[in-house]
């Protein structure tokens, strides 16, 4: 799939009679005889081609007066995998916009975090998006507001300033204009166990997020579970769980894999939280990744093909915080599995936050690079060169120096790792890869990759890897991910 493809409307509209799912969250078709937006894999009868007309954003929809099928819920559809898989200007600003900074800092906040004014990023997301950054926001907090709405008994007004509205009235009219229904009558219209919600108990929100199928949860929770820090994470139940830090307040996450969707069940210190919540956990577990185009061009190459078919739809397991990933990527350096949690417990219980979880064993957030800035070095029970990495990387996070966010410029970030002491090539792309989502960061002195690279028949030096690999791009994190499971560790199996 290119960029821009709603603009290719002959390939639209073959997707569009053929109610092909793969292309949810790439485009969306307004009709014009009815005023209503589809998702492309509507179950209604397909309108005419001469009626539809093709949006590349929700928000985009809305601007041009069309309301939100109440059929389909094409605000509940995955995010484009484009924003995902882009470092350009626009795909950050969409990340960033996700991660609610416009309803926080306004425009001009997401002008100064990118470093280009409001007028520049206003043009661009115009032009490939249909809508600028308040449009866009004002469609995440109208999603937000369904959410709410269907899945709580909170009180309008508290859910009008949870959703991010600056005033009920706003948060009315809006509702009244993207779903044609007064958000009462939304309510009364939300079945119980609807596709995309279940019962809100206990002050929890239980809501489910979607992906594009296939989607192989093995390597995926398995990974975040082989490595969870004890107090920050853990799995229990069939669930991974993990402790979260919010622009407003802290919450806890419960994921869940389930064969067409994750169950995500969350508690929230302040519900202004939601949105972003629900964006990092998307995030963290790529679920908005196209994985049939990942695992086509991997199944090129004779000797992945294999490794591709017994187990389509591997995630790249990512992290919901990447200051935190990077400071695990330092306290793992040649060490095992378990030693780094060992490292990174005894972090989390001298500097963490307490929080209080009455459903599980979570007791912590992980600490904040200005917490771990204070820590004696000393106190680690390391190397002395691995310290000076560990102290240099907290003091760079905390400083803002180095920043690692979803408005990271991937290109200027590398480099700025790269001349931190004690990080390498490994540590860089391995960061690259699971915190700033890097698709194609790849790792080819990674012991497990060479080794599986050897048992293939694949190059197992690092030069002749990298050059066989370049057929593999832009997705050779998505390879890395089929060569590691090729091994027995428990990072590539589901916990029992």
């Amino acid at each position: 799939m290119q960029k821009g493809m709603h603009t290719d409307t002959e390939r639209c509209v073959r997707a569009v009679q053929s109610k092909d799912a793969r292309f949810d969250g790439w485009f969306f078709t307004a009709v014009v005889t009815t005023g209503i937006y589809c998702r492309p894999s509507c179950p209604v009868v397909p309108p005419k081609p001469e009626n539809m007309r093709f949006h590349p954003s929700a928000a985009a929809c809305q601007q041009a007066g069309f309301r939100a099928c109440k059929r389909c819920r094409p605000d509940t559809s995955p995010g484009s995998p484009q924003w995902n898989q882009r470092a350009d200007l626009v795909a950050r600003a969409m990340r960033l916009i996700a991660d609610g900074v416009v309803d926080r800092e306004g425009v001009p906040g997401l002008a100064a975090r990118l470093g280009y004014s409001t007028r520049q990023i206003e043009r661009q997301l115009l032009a490939e998006l249909g809508a600028g950054p308040l449009a866009l926001a004002r469609a995440q907090r109208a999603q937000a507001a369904r959410l709410l709405i269907e899945t709580t008994p909170l009180p309008m007004a508290d859910i009008a300033f949870a959703a991010g509205f600056a005033s009920v009235r706003t948060f009315n009219d809006t509702v009244r204009e993207v779903f044609a229904l007064s958000p009462t009558d939304l309510r009364g219209r939300a079945p119980r166990g609807n596709p995309g919600t279940s019962t809100n108990t206990g002050g929890a929100l239980t809501l489910r997020l979607p992906f594009r199928a296939p989607l192989n949860p093995d390597n995926l929770f398995g990974h975040l579970a082989a490595t969870a820090v004890p107090g920050v994470e853990e799995w229990r139940d069939g669930a991974y769980r993990r402790t979260l830090r919010l622009p407003y307040a802290h919450g806890i996450v419960s994921l869940t894999p389930h064969p067409d969707h994750i169950a995500c069940r969350l508690t929230l210190g302040d519900l202004r939280d939601l949105t972003v919540a629900i964006s990092r956990c998307r995030r963290m577990l790529d679920l908005d990744a196209d994985p049939v185009a990942i695992d086509d061009q991997l199944r090129t190459d004779p000797l992945l093909a294999p490794l591709v078919d017994k187990a389509p739809g591997r995630r790249v397991p990512r992290t919901v915080d990447e200051a935190e990933f990077a400071v695990r990527a330092v306290l793992g350096q040649q060490v095992s599995t378990a030693a780094a949690r060992t490292h990174a417990a005894r972090l989390v219980t001298a500097h963490g936050e307490r929080v209080d979880d009455p459903e599980g064993g979570l007791t912590h957030l992980f600490p904040a690079p200005e917490a771990l800035a204070t820590v004696d070095p000393e106190s680690l029970a390391m190397p002395r060169s691995r310290r000076t990495t560990f102290t240099t990387l907290v003091g760079r996070l905390a400083d803002g120096e180095v920043r690692l966010g979803p408005d990271s410029d991937w290109p200027k970030t590398r480099a700025r790792l790269l001349s931190l002491p004690g990080f390498g090539p490994w540590t860089v792309d391995v960061i690259a890869m699971r915190a700033l989502g890097d698709p194609d960061a790849f790792l080819p002195t990674d012991l497990g990759i060479r080794r599986a690279a050897q048992e293939l028949g694949l190059p197992s030096t690092p030069a002749a890897l990298t050059a066989r690999a370049a057929a593999w791009r832009p997705w050779r994190a998505y390879a890395v991910q089929y060569l590691w499971a090729t091994d027995s560790h428990p990072i590539n199996f589901l916990p029992v």
